[in-house]
Formats: structure tokens, sequence, C-alpha cells
């Protein structure tokens, strides 16, 4: 923000609103990658609903913990099917909104971060640190609220002056023309450095004919014509209509995929969707401004990125993309296989073994297999085959249509490994059950015989 006002006040434009655009710009652009990554996982999760509403369906109302972790487990195929993770928007979600709190500090609180609006108030600061009593008066004014703490702190008490010097400017930063009027007032002896401090204040923050330190509801009272009143209701006015376009250009969920939790997740967040920009334009009439300007920026700017990104996704190949995917979650698998087991020979005999399945012959309905598939293996593909013809239609020899014949075996064969172990289960507890009574058998037979044994000796 500093070195984009440096070059704005070098170009004769330093304008703490046109900074704050082109400060606005620049964070979105470096978020563009971020940006990307989240749209081409919302447009995946189209491709993937079907799939995943599928086996939430089958799991419909069984609550017991094995059929939860089933379910998971069924799910976590799906996702490694497309090749993605169900957490990975979630850690740029939290990047993204650390950056954009980052990014909103800095808006409130410009002195702190522009050095040449800083300096602006040092004249009138100075002077201001030498009058008694001035800590407790500056304390009077509601621009005061939020630094209750820094007038408390440690520091400030102990005549730091740093401390109060940075204070005493993010007082003046929030005060409102009325604010300087009644400080001129109080302490005329100040009033050729305030005139002067105004004045380059006025000039920094003047944008579009709006003094960006006032709210728009300040503007709005005290309008000197039908221009203030114009400029005063069109940022809050514009911030809601940008933020509303913005929302209508991005990827919805669909609330009516059948699943009633989904969908009542997606009313929800549809709703709040379109809360949110009236709430906004709300707050802009009671903040400065240059809030309401870092609204209608960041709205107008992630809107065109929303146009391009859009453009770009919907030109894509998702059946190469989805394939790229695969292929990228078959090398993690068999790194991650490699470094568990030492030795990644397991992995790659199983991946032989799937690459030699003709998934070809089963989309064209061939009889034929490959010589090394099982009949075990025949009934998964046949049962996956019925799944896929009553299921969704995927285009014919698609990656996406090979990919979830693939995984219809995958589920298959983890059910009838599931059944195999429960099996094994219940045969080893019915061996130890048999061994426990044989047992107790042989002790109750022991301490009979001793019983007979002492009775005869005793006659």
């Amino acid at each position: 923000m500093n070195g984009i006002f440096f070059i704005l006040e070098k170009a004769s434009l330093d304008y703490i609103g046109l900074a704050i655009i082109l400060f606005t710009l620049v964070i979105y652009a470096a978020l563009t990658p971020i940006t990307v990554q989240q749209q081409k996982f919302a447009k995946l999760q189209t491709y993937m609903q079907p799939d995943l509403n599928r086996i939430q369906k089958k799991y419909e109302g069984r609550k017991d913990q094995d059929s939860m972790a089933k379910m998971q487990d069924e799910m976590n195929a799906v996702y490694k099917k497309y090749g993605v993770r169900p957490s990975g928007s979630c850690w740029q979600m939290i990047v993204q909104m650390l950056i954009l709190f980052a990014l909103y500090q800095v808006i409130y609180n410009v002195p702190a971060y522009v050095t040449s609006v800083h300096n602006a108030f040092l004249p009138l600061v100075n002077q201001m640190m030498n009058i008694d009593g001035m800590s407790a008066y500056l304390q009077t004014f509601s621009a005061a609220n939020n630094f209750s703490r820094q007038f408390a702190s440690d520091a400030f008490t102990s005549g730091n002056v740093t401390t109060i010097t940075n204070t005493y400017i993010d007082v003046l930063n929030r005060f409102s023309t009325s604010d300087w009027t009644k400080l001129t007032t109080d302490y005329p002896a100040l009033g050729s450095v305030i005139t002067s401090t105004t004045a380059q204040l006025h000039h920094y923050n003047y944008f579009l004919g709006l003094n960006i330190a006032n709210s728009p509801l300040y503007s709005l009272r005290n309008a000197a014509g039908i221009a203030s009143v114009i400029g005063a209701i069109a940022v809050p006015v514009l911030s809601a209509v940008t933020q509303l376009i913005n929302v209508a250009l991005m990827p919805q969920q669909n609330a009516n995929s059948g699943n009633q939790q989904q969908d009542q997740m997606a009313s929800s967040m549809k709703m709040m969707n379109y809360m949110m920009p009236i709430m906004s334009a709300f707050f802009c009439f009671t903040l400065p401004a240059g809030m309401g300007i870092y609204w209608i920026a960041g709205s107008v700017i992630r809107s065109i990125q929303q146009v391009v990104i859009n453009h770009h996704i919907n030109k894509m190949d998702m059946d190469a993309y989805v394939n790229a995917n695969m292929e990228k979650a078959k090398i993690q698998e068999k790194k991650k296989a490699v470094k568990e087991s030492g030795s990644g020979q397991t992995s790659d005999r199983r991946m032989s073994e799937i690459s030699t399945m003709s998934t070809k012959h089963i989309v064209s309905g061939k009889a034929s297999t490959a010589k090394n598939i099982s009949d075990e293996d025949e009934k998964k593909f046949a049962k996956a085959q019925e799944t896929y013809n009553s299921g969704r239609k995927y285009r014919k020899d698609s990656i996406a249509a090979r990919a979830n014949l693939v995984a219809e075996f995958n589920d298959a064969e983890k059910t009838s490994t599931y059944k195999t172990q429960n099996q094994l289960k219940k045969e080893k507890a019915a061996r130890e059950k048999a061994e426990a009574e044989k047992k107790a058998a042989e002790e109750a037979a022991r301490q009979k015989a001793e019983e007979t044994g002492m009775g005869e000796v005793k006659n």
C-alpha cells in the first residue's frame, strides 16, 4: 500500500481512494491461482455429486459407526477417483480469508501503513502532546472508542512517545468534519496547524466528489448539493449491486439434488449469499466511505475474474482434467505405499492387474475379458456394469466413464473383502468360544475327580 501511494504521489495522483482500488487489484491478482483452484473444485463437484449422492442414499438412515465408516471410505474412493481432496478447498479459503482480513485492516487504518499520510498528522500531534489533559479530551470523542486499550496500555501511561503519537493519529484519522470543527473551537491556538493538516488530509481523502474519511450517512446529512447526495447514496448502493452481480456469477450448489440435508445447506447458503450484500449496504452507510470503495472495487475485480475463470473452465476438457488428476493420485498412492511398506511391489502388482482389465469391453457390452481376471472379478465387473447402466450416463469411452467403472469395481471388491473379514471374525469367535467351553469342561471334570479321590481316602 505504501509503495502504491508513493508511486501515485510521484505522478501527482496521491488520492487514498485510488490507492485503495489499485491495492485491492494487486491483492486479488495475487489470489487468482487460489481462486482458479476453488472454481475447478466447484466444477468437479458437479461431476462427483451423483456418485456422492448415490453413496449417501445407500447408507441413508444407518447411523451406526460401522456404516458411517464404510460410507466415508466409499466417498473417499470417489474423491480419489477424481483426484481431489475435500480439504483442499478449505485451506485455500483459509489462506484467502487471512489475506483479506489483513487487507481490511490496511484499508481501515491507512496512516499506519502509508508514510505520507502518517506524516501529515505529525505537526498537529506534536503540538497536541504538549497540552495538558489532551489525552482525556480526545477520549471524549466517539472516534476514540475503538482505542481504549491503547490509552490504558502501560506504554501510553508511562509516556512512550511513539505509542502516544500513534494513538493520537489513530483517533484523529477517525475524525469527521464536525469533530475537526469542535477541536478547532475548543483549542483555538491550534487553529492554523489544524487548518493546514485538514487541508492536506482533504486532498488525500477527496475522491470522486466524496471525502472518504466521512461516512455516507454523515455526507448525506450535511450535503451541500445534489452531487453530494448522489455520491453519498451511490457508495452503499453500488456496494450491494456489485456484490449481487458477483454472487450471480459464482458457481451455485444444486438445491434439488434429492439429498434433504444437502439441499437445506444449499438453500441456506443461497439465502446468505443474497443477504450479505444487503447487510454490506447498511454498513457502508455508517462506516467511512473508503470501506465502501474497497468493497465495490473488490466486487468488481472478483466479477471480472469470475467471468474469465468461468470462460476458461467451460472450455476445459474435463475428461482430460479428470485423467490428469487420476494420474497424480496414482503417483501419490504409489509413493505412499513405498513409504509405508518399503516396497512398491504390492501396489505395482495391483495397478498392473487393474490396467489389464478392459473397461472398453465392458462399456461396449462385449463378453471377452483379460486372461488374469478371475470368476469373482467377472462378477464384480458385472455388478459395476449394472450400476453404470442404471446410474449416471457418461459419454461412451470417456475417461469419466472408465474411471466410474473402476470405482464401481473397487466398491464391489471392498464389500467382498469386508464380508470375508466379517466371516473370519465370526469363525475365530466360534473357535475361541468352543475352546473356552472345552477348557471349562476339563476343569470341571478334574475338580470332580479330585473330590472323588479325597472321599475314598477318608473311607
